[in-house]
């Protein structure tokens, strides 16, 4: 939670005077360095073995995705403000707990729809002008 508040304030400022198309794609040069790094000193080599088609599929479609969040997100921090973005960009749990529901058959409980809720209606009450 802190280092994704951190994400949001520290990329609106490294956008200062250039495009949200270029932050991203500085920001993604970092990540994959430090990503590859901690790869290879946390996964031991044997485990690079274990993957199987399915585990690249989906894998590889949650990168795709993420993707376009990112694209989206960083258009949208260049020109907004990070408090409205970033509440914005959690609204993305609503749509977790759906697909949960629907796909990996994950129960919705009455705590999960009354915090669901709640977020919209934050995301509604911080995000009208």
């Amino acid at each position: 939670m802190i280092f994704a508040g951190f994400t949001s304030v520290i990329a609106k400022l490294g956008l200062s005077g250039i495009s949200g198309e270029l932050g991203l794609t500085v920001r993604t040069l970092f990540v994959f360095v430090f990503v590859l790094a901690f790869a290879a000193f946390a996964v031991p080599s044997h485990h690079w073995s274990e993957l199987n088609r399915s585990n690249y599929f989906w894998l590889g479609l949650s990168g795709i995705t993420t993707s376009i969040s990112w694209i989206f997100y960083y258009k949208a921090l260049k020109d907004g403000e990070v408090s409205t973005i970033a509440l914005i960009d959690k609204g993305s749990m609503v749509v977790a707990v759906i697909l949960a529901f629907f796909i990996l058959k994950e129960q919705i409980t009455f705590k999960t729809i009354i915090g669901g809720s709640l977020m919209l209606a934050g995301i509604f009450v911080i995000a009208r002008k």
